[in-house]
């Protein structure tokens, strides 16, 4: 989502929630970090509304269609050794037709034999020629995938499918006074009928205030859009706009990506670069991600093109044009370059076509307790007890009470996952599905007990496994 303007940044250490200070904001973005503590940032940007005041500048793409790479023309194969000795051969049949009859039908019953196996020889030749040339195609192009394009094709491409997102943000500074921002990141479309995706973050102050984003489109044309669903743990969010006709992203296959493999990043960056594309390449796979606001993982890899506050929610493609991931996050600090993170798109289309079709991400494992976050080492020294998950509350009816949890167990193994604190555990039921049973390892006064549980789904109306600040009992 993206309003043209100055970049006007708030530079704090704190994250701006609505209604605190304008002190505690940090350009719209939250940190990240994948098991230590760094200053990774989410790159939604926010502009002041003041500055809002430049007409926006669109790239408009021309009508013709790009043109695709032209496919390599067969080599053109010189006649070799056998061509040669069939032209001698054919001289040689033709000199002793001419030199007399005498002896001539041995002679020529003889080179007809040799004339038949050399035209044998030479048609599997040829066969052979023609199944190394469409292997060696194959295997430029990518048998049975679309192919390579130019990156001039891929950004005329990519301005039909990204999209600028704009949420609107109110926020009361440190003296008091109410004042108005614009969120701006980036989208593409995923259907014809007007369906987009992109980061939660880009929309959440929007979301949560009950305002709706906007989406502008690369002809310069505004929709009001409305909030099909969002999944906060995973960073995704599904808009809908009322058009038709649109020109929905081709998705690849995330799975099998490779780390080197060329890709580019079409986006909205700082809110009035619209329409910007860098390059680079995939610099590492699986790279799992954690913000410092949530407890949530995410699962990313990891490139090197250029990406700044406003591309979040961006499409990256790869050399196919298609879109293999949804950037998200990168690295910023002083000194660090190039650092950027995306989830791949296997995973983000899962959650988008789940919030499209039942509201909410299905299938996910829930065990119906309460945590206390606060219990650590401290405590569990304190108390002379392990460390682990404690259990504050069980809901009533749910997988955990029907296994026998209790408030006051603590969880320090749930499957062949130990569990040490909170986030252990949170992490290890995302590795399960509803349904899934597992063994819980739990420690009950005194002792190490055993018990089993079966998942139930986790739903929008779910209201347990969430942590707790309180501090455990006695």
């Amino acid at each position: 989502m993206f309003v043209p303007g100055e970049n006007d940044v708030i530079n704090s250490d704190e994250s701006y929630r609505p209604g605190e200070s304008q002190t505690d904001r940090v350009n719209g973005e939250y940190h990240y970090k994948n098991g230590y503590t760094q200053k990774i940032y989410s790159d939604a940007h926010y502009v002041r509304e003041e500055d809002n005041t430049v007409p926006p500048r669109y790239y408009t793409p021309p009508e013709k269609s790009p043109r695709e790479p032209r496919e390599p023309k067969a080599p053109r194969k010189s006649p070799g050794k056998a061509g040669s000795f069939a032209r001698t051969l054919c001289l040689c049949l033709v000199c002793a037709l001419l030199g007399g009859l005498g002896g001539g039908a041995y002679v020529s019953s003889r080179l007809t034999e040799r004339v038949d196996a050399l035209q044998q020889s030479m048609s599997e030749l040829k066969e052979q020629s023609l199944e190394v040339e469409s292997a060696a195609l194959a295997s430029a192009t990518g048998a049975g995938d679309a192919a390579i394009m130019t990156p001039a094709s891929i950004y005329d491409r990519a301005c039909r499918q990204v999209v600028g997102i704009t949420a609107e943000v109110n926020y009361t500074n440190f003296f008091g006074i109410s004042s108005s921002s614009a969120v701006t990141g980036t989208g593409f479309v995923v259907s014809e009928n007007g369906y987009i995706l992109t980061n939660y973050h880009v929309i959440e102050y929007a979301y949560t205030a009950g305002k709706a984003p906007t989406v502008v489109l690369h002809d310069g044309t505004h929709y009001t859009a409305s909030v099909v669903g969002v999944e906060e743990g995973n960073d995704i969010a599904v808009l809908k706009i009322d058009a038709a006709n649109l020109s929905p992203a081709k998705l690849g296959d995330s799975d099998g990506l490779t780390v080197g493999d060329t890709i580019y990043a079409v986006g909205n960056p700082l809110g009035d670069l619209e329409f910007s594309m860098s390059t680079g390449h995939i610099s590492a796979l699986d790279r799992v991600i954690k913000t410092e606001e949530s407890s949530e993982s995410i699962n990313m890899f990891q490139i090197d093109a250029a990406v700044n506050s406003g591309n979040s929610g961006g499409p990256v493609y790869n050399d196919r044009g298609e879109v293999i991931g949804v950037v998200t996050a990168k690295y910023s600090d002083t000194g660090v370059e190039g650092i950027g993170f995306a989830i791949p798109i296997n995973d983000a289309s899962s959650i988008a076509q789940d919030l499209i079709t039942k509201g909410y991400v299905t299938g996910r494992a829930y065990m119906g307790i309460k945590l206390d976050e606060r219990y650590n080492a401290m405590y569990s020294q304190y108390y002379g007890m392990p460390l682990g998950a404690y259990v504050y509350s069980v809901e009533a009816g749910s997988s955990a009470d029907e296994a026998g949890l209790r408030a006051g167990d603590i969880i320090i193994r749930l499957g062949d996952v130990d569990v040490s604190c909170y986030d252990d555990l949170h992490n290890a039921v995302k590795g399960f599905s509803a349904g899934d049973t597992t063994d819980v390892v739990i420690y009950r006064a005194g002792e190490e007990l055993s018990i089993s549980i079966t998942f139930d789904e986790l739903t929008p109306d779910s209201t347990y496994d969430s942590p707790v600040r309180v501090l455990p009992a006695g």
